[in-house]
């Protein structure tokens, strides 16, 4: 029997979800039994050729190197699994979208035009397609698993499409805005935290981005209720998934209200 082949690659990230599936530790090792690793430079120099069974991806593209790397990986690949908020929706670079990359580039680098880079970090669903995009920065290492395990077994994985909200309920933390005022995305992120920032209680401030349906217009009166200027609102949008459609117009509603 044939056994699956597992590639993991890096594009532009900080590696934090690579780094995830490493410290899954014990169930590691169980599915290190399960599956043939065919490229994880982060894990081994090994390398096998193509094609792959089931490809993760982080990181977003930001150079044209990128661009053809990942065309690259999609033909090789069966499944091609975008991990973490950069690969899904641009991530923390994302944020040079919104302002001029030379001027970016003069600051940081003192060579800039040494420098190779796309005028905007985009994810990789804007370049191949995807077969499914795994939220989180970084992303939940039991949502990894399922993942991984369930193209193993040739199934759709179970990875719920509620808010934090959801998780907040089936850990019974009370609501942070409700008792306390507090600002909080979790009516409009993607679960799979775990509620973690409201359990010890402070608002939830979207790492995982939007969720399947979120109401983010909604969600702006409930913010300045809670104390936040539109100014703070524009920046709490404008963080790990700046690119996230649904949480770019919520940053340009509030920076329009803004002035």
């Amino acid at each position: 029997m044939t056994v699956p082949r597992l590639a993991v690659w890096k594009f532009s990230s900080c590696d934090g979800c690579q780094l995830t599936l490493l410290d899954c530790e014990d169930e590691l090792i169980a599915l290190a039994g399960q599956v043939e690793i065919g490229y994880f430079l982060e894990a081994t120099r090994r390398e096998l050729p193509p094609p792959y069974d089931l490809s993760l991806v982080e990181g977003s593209i930001a150079t044209s190197a990128d661009l053809d790397r990942i065309r690259r990986v999609r033909e090789q690949s069966k499944y091609l699994v975008t991990i973490g908020a950069c690969a899904t929706a641009g991530g923390v670079q994302a944020l040079r979208n919104l302002a001029s990359l030379p001027e970016y580039q003069a600051v940081v680098y003192a060579r800039p035009e040494y420098i190779d880079s796309l005028a905007d970090s985009t994810p990789i669903s804007a370049h191949v397609p995807v077969d499914l995009e795994l939220r989180g920065c970084p992303i939940d290492k039991r949502q990894l698993l399922e993942v991984i395990t369930a193209y193993l077994a040739d199934r759709k994985p179970d990875i719920p499409a509620h808010s934090v909200c959801f998780e907040c309920k089936l850990r019974g933390t009370t609501c942070v805005t409700v008792a306390h005022g507090t600002p909080c995305l979790g009516p409009v992120t993607h679960a799979g935290c775990g509620a973690l920032c409201p359990a010890y209680g402070r608002g939830c401030y979207g790492c995982f981005g939007p969720m399947e349906t979120p109401n983010t217009r909604a969600m702006l009166p409930l913010l300045r209720r809670d104390g936040m200027s539109d100014t703070n609102i524009t920046r709490l949008y404008r963080t790990f998934n700046a690119e996230a459609p649904a949480f770019a117009a919520a940053a340009r509603d509030a920076k329009e209200a803004d002035g």
